[in-house]
């Protein structure tokens, strides 16, 4: 495609300036906020020019297209995050591939990628995703669930819990959002003070491409950024 890495790097810097205006309004240093590029839209062509325009932790929702990805942009320096449901059948194939899960939303799922990690002599950074929406398609812990679920992941010696994920509710405006992510950041906040000392729930990653802003003003260590990286060459 004519022009497909200039467009990417212009995307990339559009998004890397908004991040960094973000964290000036909220008085926090850029550095403080991790970009992930949601690649599940675009294939391998435009994966590649996003890596060479310098943005190499991305991410998919779904294992098989991971699976897929990983494999054809083996030769690249990519670091994939899970961050969409992860059936427990899917683990062993996946865990290999990751740098982290930032979608673990049952105790069930972290017991499984506990054990796998185990037999495969990892430790495998996660986050735990919580349903702030309370929608019903949407996986993830109840705000309420978090606390007791703790005590059970800090036993889990193949997990390394490092924060919260959330999406705000699909039907939620500009000011729900704000208060979807400022109330995970507060249960970060309640949690952290008296957690077992193996759980780090340092990361918050909130905030996709209509609202990564406002997740950056409310807390967000890590934004989890697709079409805003692709104007301009998705159909």
């Amino acid at each position: 495609m004519p022009n497909l890495e200039r467009i990417i790097r212009e995307n990339l810097t559009r998004v890397q300036t908004a991040i960094a205006e973000a964290t000036a309004r909220a008085g926090r240093a850029t550095e403080a906020v991790k970009l992930v590029g949601v690649t599940k839209y675009v294939g391998s062509e435009i994966v590649r020019a996003l890596v060479d325009a310098g943005l190499s932790v991305l991410a998919e929702s779904r294992p098989q297209q991971l699976w897929d990805k990983a494999a054809s942009l083996a030769d690249l320096p990519i670091r994939w995050h899970q961050i969409g449901h992860l059936q427990r059948n899917k683990v062993r194939r996946t865990l290999p591939i990751i740098a982290m899960v930032e979608s673990v939303d049952s105790i069930r799922l972290a017991a499984a990628i506990n054990q796998v990690a185990g037999e495969l002599e990892l430790c495998v950074p996660v986050l735990l995703e919580v349903n702030i929406s309370a929608e019903t398609a949407k996986h993830g812990f109840a705000p309420a669930e978090v606390q007791a679920a703790l005590p059970s992941l800090a036993e889990m010696n193949h997990l390394e819990v490092r924060g919260l994920m959330a999406m705000a509710g699909l039907e939620a405006d500009v000011d729900g959002a704000r208060r979807q992510f400022a109330a995970v950041r507060t249960l970060r906040d309640r949690l952290q003070t008296d957690c077992d000392a193996r759980i780090d729930l340092r990361e918050l990653s909130m905030g996709m491409s209509a609202d990564f802003e406002i997740a950056i003003e409310e807390g967000a260590t890590v934004v989890r950024v697709g079409s805003a990286l692709f104007e301009g060459v998705l159909p």
